[in-house]
């Protein structure tokens, strides 16, 4: 088990992420190949708790990859990583998703993300509420709350990177996490 872990840590390093992006770059398939198999499992997970279903969870999901590979020769690393960049392509399709659709009905088996670190204090509390409870809890927040925690407590983005991916400010993605929060506690409060 630690070998696979060890073995994980290696392959989503930020140096060979970078070494497979450049070489996707330059057309090399296997090193998209890859690059599609670190990243698949969290933007998966991201957009089947976006979205609330499995079938449209899967749509775009393969839509972020193929906007991935579109697009791949225009990505320049800045100060947010590739699976930012990723990210932000998954969220800009939800966004459009719900703009089309309309609706948000979220499913009762959500996976749980691939984890790769250990989680923090906030997000053990956010756990101990129970994952259907939070689900329940987090249905009265706005869309940019709901995202914002999600990004934060369940994929364990920095400020920095969920501004990215969300195409906002850190001092807004701090606003709208203390806002989610305060109203988390409040509705805790009245249970």
């Amino acid at each position: 088990m630690a070998d696979d872990t060890a073995t994980r840590s290696a392959r989503d390093s930020t140096a060979n992420v970078r070494a497979l992006v450049e070489r996707g770059q330059q057309g090399d398939r296997d090193a998209l190949e890859d690059l599609y198999l670190i990243h698949f499992d969290r933007i998966f997970s991201y957009l089947h708790m976006s979205v609330g279903n499995r079938h449209d969870a899967e749509d775009l999901t393969t839509q972020t990859f193929l906007k991935m590979l579109e697009s791949i020769k225009r990505f320049r690393w800045q100060s947010a990583p590739f699976s930012a960049w990723l990210f932000r392509i998954a969220h800009n399709l939800a966004m459009d998703h719900f703009r089309a659709s309309r609706r948000w009905q979220p499913e009762e088996d959500v996976p749980e993300p691939a984890g790769e670190e250990e989680p923090s204090a906030e997000a053990q509390a956010l756990q101990s509420i129970g994952r259907q409870s939070m689900l329940e809890l987090i249905e009265d927040l706005s869309p940019e709350q709901q995202q914002v925690l999600t990004l934060k407590f369940v994929f364990n983005f920095p400020n920095a990177e969920v501004a990215t991916i969300l195409g906002k400010t850190e001092g807004a993605v701090k606003s709208l996490q203390h806002r989610a929060l305060v109203s988390l506690q409040k509705q805790i409060a009245n249970a």
